[in-house]
């Protein structure tokens, strides 16, 4: 039987190969988070209890939250106790816009949503990711942006630096990784384009 020594992992590389990945050396930009430490583990704590614990329609009271800790909410803005929002004051949603179920707005840069937007159930709006040519595995953050009156439909992922155009609609399941242009509907992984918003040959039903 093959055992491994406790102080050497049994992926530790052959000797004299190059480590590419050492997390050790791994270390946050300054002020990546925007806010002090101490603050995120109160967002993190406030997040887990008096928001993900409240009843569905304590619409007004989520808010209240969320503005507490420096996201800016328009109007009449609807978020589910179940969605999870890492950073609120690197967050903006304009006028009744909709965020679903177990929606993630993983707001390492910042994610910016336009007015009568719905994110729907499942989907992830991801900001941020890893150099996985450094052996550190440094974390980088580009903004998402989210333009009025845009449809993302159940279980989507958003990559880092997107701009989704204003009335776009994205398909279910679907991956979107580059930008999206106006009032056209898109669908699959990655995300491509199938015809116009408003095209009346398109089901009205389409995104789920």
């Amino acid at each position: 039987m093959n055992h491994h020594s406790p102080t050497t992992p049994a992926s530790a590389p052959e000797t004299g190969a190059p480590r590419v990945q050492d997390l050790r050396a791994f270390r946050l930009p300054p002020n990546f988070r925007g806010r002090p430490a101490w603050l995120v583990q109160l967002w993190w704590l406030v997040q887990a209890t008096l928001f993900h614990l409240s009843p569905q329609l304590f619409y007004g009271w989520r808010r209240f939250l969320l503005r507490l800790f420096g996201c800016r909410v328009g109007r009449g803005v609807r978020v589910r106790p179940s969605a999870e929002i890492t950073y609120p004051w690197k967050v903006s949603i304009g006028d009744w816009s909709w965020i679903g179920d177990r929606v993630t707005l993983y707001s390492l840069g910042e994610i910016l949503i336009g007015d009568n937007v719905v994110v729907s159930q499942d989907s992830y709006l991801c900001t941020g990711s890893h150099d996985f040519r450094s052996p550190a595995f440094d974390i980088w953050e580009k903004a998402i942006t989210v333009e009025s009156e845009v449809w993302i439909a159940a279980g989507v992922y958003v990559a880092p630096g997107v701009r989704i155009g204003r009335g776009a609609v994205v398909g279910a399941r679907s991956l979107v990784r580059h930008d999206l242009l106006p009032m056209t509907l898109y669908a699959g992984s990655p995300a491509r384009a199938v015809g116009p918003r408003l095209n009346s040959s398109n089901s009205g039903d389409f995104p789920k």
